[in-house]
């Protein structure tokens, strides 16, 4: 991947947890490194093909002399969310917040900082809702996915009605699966998921059971995950024809790294 990078970026701002730290300014220091595909500006010579460092340095000083934050990890973390939404060729970017001056007593120091990589990545999610106006359900879901920061819907299948899994659902589903273009890392992902499936009356009784609407994250890019909170890939989608069938309309030639197959060479597990 090719690289713009900015090295020692120096702003002026307030930001920490004590009462002076949010009264009177202190440098911080501010290195990036931004990955996109070099090879248009390289062809044509053109400004307009690149990524500008300078508009990333006005980028990120408005973050930084616009907002008061009590931590560097949240100003690190906006500073890179705001310049991944408003260049879309950013593929790939680490950020490094340094503060020089930070308040630490009886410590000589020459900086202390933070340090956030991000990169950008296709995720495949599953969609389903048994109650209520079920494609309406989705509908919104879809939605609201667009509405997230860090989100943007790129395809969808169509909906498809199936029978419900296991005992518990008495209901017919409406399911889909939807393509998305995400920077959000895996973990915070799953937190807007459950975040939009509670706005949408989603309660968690019974395992399995009837659900207004329920988003799962079927692939994140080429990552196997597997800890207390998450599973990725999704631990069942090859047992299941109604995550499947959706899939394969719109990511037939995504290769399961799990099962080192093209999605359109899977068949159910029984």
């Amino acid at each position: 991947m090719d690289t713009v990078f900015i090295k020692g970026l120096k702003i002026e701002a307030c930001h920490g947890v004590n009462d002076d730290e949010k009264r009177f300014p202190q440098p911080f220091v501010i290195d990036m490194e931004i990955g996109y595909d070099m090879t248009d500006a390289a062809r044509s010579d053109a400004i307009e093909m690149a990524v500008s460092y300078s508009v990333v340095s006005r980028i990120i000083t408005d973050v930084v002399k616009n907002n008061k934050f009590n931590l560097l990890e949240k100003l690190a973390t906006e500073c890179a969310y705001e310049v991944m939404d408003k260049i879309p060729a950013v593929q790939t970017l680490t950020i490094t917040v340094g503060k020089p001056k930070a308040p630490m007593k009886g410590v000589a120091f020459e900086t202390v900082g933070v340090t956030r990589q991000f990169e950008r990545v296709t995720a495949y999610l599953a969609l389903g809702s048994s109650l209520g106006d079920r494609k309406a359900y989705l509908d919104l879901a879809v939605r609201k996915l667009s509405a997230t920061r860090g989100i943007s819907v790129k395809r969808r299948s169509t909906y498809l009605e199936t029978e419900p899994y296991g005992n518990a659902a008495k209901n017919k589903f409406f399911n889909a699966a939807v393509e998305i273009s995400t920077y959000l890392t895996p973990h915070t992902l799953l937190t807007e998921l459950n975040r939009i499936e509670a706005e949408c009356g989603r309660t968690r009784t019974v395992k399995w059971g009837d659900r207004t609407l329920d988003i799962d994250i079927i692939f994140y890019g080429n990552e196997v995950i597997r800890d207390a909170d998450l599973t990725i890939p999704h631990p069942e989608y090859m047992k299941r024809d109604f995550v499947l069938t959706p899939l394969k309309a719109i990511a037939g030639d995504y290769f399961c790294p799990l099962l080192n197959k093209r999605v359109k060479d899977i068949t159910v597990q029984k």
